[in-house]
C-alpha cells in the first residue's frame, strides 16, 4: 500500500507549525482492499478510511469533475490508476498541494514549497473556481497565516473575483459559510479573512451586511479612521488581541450594524444605530444559523456598548439595569465576554490600539458590589410579586452608588 502524508500536515511541518492532524493518501488501492486491510469507512461523498489503529484519515487517490453549480457539483473518480500527482491537481492552493513519503522525501509537482518560501496563497490549476468553498478556505488561510506576511496571489484574487461574478458564490450553504467564518474567526488574524473577501468582490454576496459599513464616515475626533468598514476591521483585530473566543471576536465585529442605516444627509452622526442594527443583526445570524449563545452576546454587545464606554457618567439605576439585563448578577454570566468586546471597539480606533480602558473594571466591581448585596431583607418584608423584583433592584442600584461614590472619591484624591 503506497501513502503519502498530504495537505495541511505538509505545509505546517515546513512552516515549522504545529501539526494537528495528519491526512493520509492512498494511491493504488481500492475501497475493497481498503476493508480487507482493516480500514473504516467514514467518507459519504468521497472513499475516505480511518486506519484500524491510530484512526487517522485515509483517502484514495482521487479526480473530480464538475457537473452542476455550487460545491456539490461533483462526480468523484477513485480507482487504483488515479496517479499522485492528479490527485493533487485537484487541491486548492500549492501549499496544501505537497505530499511527503515515509521517508520524508517532499513530492511538490506545482512549487507550494516555493510559495510557501515567498509567503503566497497561489491556486493551483483553473479547476480552483469550480468550488465557491474555495473562497472561503482561501480567505481563512489568510487570517491564518497573515502574521507571518502571506497574501493571496493577484492572478489568485481575479480568479476569485470571475467566480463571484460569476454567480458560484451564490450556491454557497449557510452551514459552510458559518463553518468557514467560525474557523476564521479564531484564527491568529481574523480581519484578514474579510479583507481577502473584500477583496475580491465576495463581501458583498455573503456578508452584505458588514460590506454596507465600508464608505459609511463616522466623526473624526473620535475616529481617526474615519471609515466605519475599517473601524470594523480594527475592532476585530483588538478582539482577536484580548480573547481567544469566537463569540468575542464575532460580537466586537458586528457591533456597530447599524450605522450603515443612517441616511447619508446625518453622517458623520450616527444617533440610535445601537437600536437600528438589533434587526440587521437578528436578520444576518437567522440566515448564517448562528448558534444562539453568539447571537445573544453579539445583541448585547450591539445594544449597549456605548452605555458601556460611558459607564463611569452613567447613574447608578441605569448602570444597575444595563447589569441586570446582561445577566451580570447570574452564576452563568458572560459579563467579561461582553467586557472584552466592548474594550475592543475602544481600542479599534487608529492611535486608540494601546490605550487603557477603566472602564472594564469600573463595570466589574459594580457587578460585584450589586451581587454582594444580601437580598434576604427583601424577602423577609413581606413583599410579593413585582414588589420583590423592584426591591432587589433598589438595593443593588445603591450598592452600585455606594460603589460609584467610592471609585470617584479615591479618584479624585489619586488625582
Amino acid at each position: 500500500m503506497k501513502t503519502y502524508l498530504v495537505g495541511g500536515a505538509v505545509r505546517d511541518r515546513l512552516l515549522d507549525f504545529p501539526v494537528k492532524e495528519r491526512d493520509w493518501l492512498v494511491v493504488g488501492e481500492t475501497a475493497d482492499s481498503m476493508l480487507a486491510a482493516g480500514f473504516r469507512p467514514v467518507g459519504k461523498d468521497f472513499p475516505v478510511f480511518l486506519h484500524p489503529i491510530d484512526h487517522e484519515e485515509y483517502a484514495l487517490a482521487r479526480t473530480e469533475r464538475k457537473t452542476a453549480p455550487g460545491y456539490k457539483g461533483f462526480a468523484v473518480h477513485a480507482s487504483p490508476d488515479v496517479t499522485l500527482e492528479e490527485d493533487l491537481l485537484r487541491r486548492d492552493l500549492t501549499v496544501n498541494a505537497m505530499a511527503m513519503t515515509d521517508d520524508g522525501e517532499l513530492i511538490d509537482p506545482f512549487n507550494g514549497r516555493r510559495d510557501l518560501e515567498n509567503r503566497i496563497l497561489r491556486h493551483v490549476s483553473p479547476a480552483f473556481s469550480e468550488d465557491p468553498v474555495r473562497i472561503l478556505r482561501v480567505a481563512r488561510f489568510a487570517a491564518r497565516y497573515a502574521h507571518l506576511g502571506f497574501a493571496v496571489a493577484e492572478e489568485t484574487l481575479e480568479l476569485m473575483r470571475k467566480m463571484v461574478v460569476a454567480g458560484e458564490v451564490d450556491f454557497l450553504v449557510a452551514e459552510r459559510v458559518w463553518a468557514e467564518l467560525h474557523k476564521a474567526l479564531l484564527e491568529r488574524t481574523p480581519a484578514a479573512f474579510f479583507q481577502v473577501l473584500k477583496d475580491c468582490g465576495a463581501l458583498q454576496v455573503v456578508f452584505p451586511e458588514i460590506d454596507a459599513l465600508f464608505g459609511v464616515p463616522q466623526p473624526e475626533k473620535y475616529h481617526p479612521e474615519i471609515d466605519t468598514g475599517v473601524h470594523s476591521l480594527m475592532v476585530l483585530e483588538q478582539a482577536a488581541r484580548l480573547s481567544d473566543k469566537a463569540e468575542v471576536r464575532l460580537a466586537a465585529l458586528l457591533h456597530d450594524l447599524g450605522k450603515a442605516l443612517t441616511p447619508s444627509q446625518h453622517w458623520p452622526s450616527h444617533h440610535g444605530h445601537e437600536q437600528k442594527g438589533l434587526p440587521v443583526l437578528a436578520k444576518l445570524c437567522e440566515r448564517l444559523r448562528v448558534p444562539n449563545h453568539f447571537k445573544s452576546l453579539c445583541a448585547q454587545v450591539m445594544r449597549y456598548h456605548t452605555h458601556c464606554h460611558r459607564a463611569l457618567e452613567l447613574r447608578a439605576d441605569t448602570l444597575t439595569d444595563m447589569l441586570q439585563t446582561l445577566g451580570a448578577f447570574k452564576p452563568d454570566s458572560h459579563l467579561a465576554e461582553f467586557l472584552q468586546a466592548c474594550e475592543a471597539d475602544a481600542r479599534g480606533r487608529t492611535g486608540f490600539e494601546d490605550r487603557p480602558y477603566p472602564q472594564a473594571d469600573y463595570i466589574r466591581s459594580a457587578a460585584m458590589a450589586a451581587t454582594a448585596v444580601d437580598t434576604s431583607a427583601a424577602l423577609l418584608k413581606g413583599l410579593q410579586g413585582e414588589q420583590i423584583g423592584l426591591a432587589i433592584r433598589k438595593l443593588r442600584a445603591q450598592a452600585v452608588n455606594d460603589y460609584k461614590q467610592r471609585y470617584h472619591h479615591l479618584t479624585i484624591e489619586s488625582a
